[in-house]
């Protein structure tokens, strides 16, 4: 077994790397070539933290495994992130352990990596603004992956603690992007694309602020009884997901669903769309929404590209069990 870590993570996997790995077990998942287990999330009782796991087999890669973690919101003041996770890889001919993987910052890049997959294939060419609601720690992977998938010459911003965004603004500037903070509504009124990537429990954008053409990556919802859109712009978009089991139940579509106003029937697979089945976007004036709920294959797949980079280089840590 190898032991790949957080910062040999950080040295060895790029943003086009990750970008690859989630665009391929998409596209895995939408042909029946990868699936996803049930998911385990619950809130454990103390320290306000929810604890799970997410796992999944990709037979057209070969990778099987297991992310096991959750979020503690109280973790920034004790200079940690709030996501902690790791990530363990089973050889699938034996079911012996074969690596065991820190997940904090892959999952960072993964998650990012799923928004600008989605910006890449749902996104009109001609996109020039891009609008990000939330600056946590996550917007900024989330804001330099999306930079890469279009020519955005402005970005606008907007978080519950507007003195956050001057991260956001940095990378724009380092980037040559103009950068404007501003209210919902005006962020809506100016965004070609848009990604969400709160904690919310409420609407934050609404479907009268979004204007024809927009496509919105979704980000934060990941849990039953987040949300972050209202329920009348999500009917209003045609939605795309990693997995529609996982939207319709503990994603953004969850509450459009519970209010009769979209089915499962209505929500596309992102991987349709990169294996050519479903055009996507049908027009300049159509809303697309990427609903972004976080499969554990993207985790292994990220993993998986870890491993083999950290061994085939000599920078992972051999141990026997």
């Amino acid at each position: 077994m190898i032991i790949v870590t957080e910062a040999m993570c950080e040295k060895i996997i790029s943003r086009s790397d990750a970008f690859k790995s989630v665009e391929s077990v998409f596209s895995a998942m939408a042909r029946g070539d990868a699936w996803n287990f049930p998911v385990v999330r619950e809130a454990i009782g103390y320290a306000d933290a929810l604890y799970g796991f997410k796992s999944g087999f990709d037979r057209a890669g070969l990778s099987l495994g297991v992310k096991s973690g959750g979020y503690w919101p109280g973790n920034m003041k004790k200079g940690l992130t709030n996501h902690q996770s790791t990530i363990f890889l089973f050889d699938p001919d034996t079911g012996q352990l074969k690596a065991l993987v820190g997940g904090n910052y892959l999952t960072a890049i993964r998650t990012a990596a799923s928004s600008s997959v989605s910006i890449a294939h749902l996104a009109r060419k001609d996109s020039s603004v891009l609008g990000m609601v939330g600056a946590g720690h996550q917007s900024t992977f989330q804001l330099q992956a999306a930079l890469e998938q279009r020519a955005f010459k402005k970005v606008v911003a907007w978080d519950i603690h507007m003195d956050n965004v001057s991260r956001l603004r940095d990378i724009a500037e380092k980037n040559e992007v103009e950068f404007q903070a501003v209210d919902r509504e005006q962020l809506g009124e100016q965004a070609d694309v848009i990604i969400t990537i709160t904690s919310a429990h409420e609407p934050l954008l609404m479907k009268e602020w979004i204007k024809p053409g927009t496509h919105i990556a979704c980000m934060g919802t990941d849990t039953k009884g987040k949300q972050e859109l209202d329920p009348e712009l999500v009917a209003s978009a045609s939605v795309f997901t990693d997995e529609i089991a996982q939207s319709i139940s503990i994603g953004e579509a969850q509450h459009a669903v519970a209010a009769g106003l979209i089915t499962a029937a209505d929500i596309t697979a992102i991987g349709d769309v990169i294996n050519a089945v479903h055009q996507g976007r049908s027009s300049d004036k159509e809303i697309t929404l990427f609903d972004g709920t976080g499969v554990g294959l993207q985790d292994i797949a990220v993993a998986s590209v870890a491993a083999t980079l950290a061994e085939e280089r000599g920078l992972a840590e051999k141990v026997e069990l």
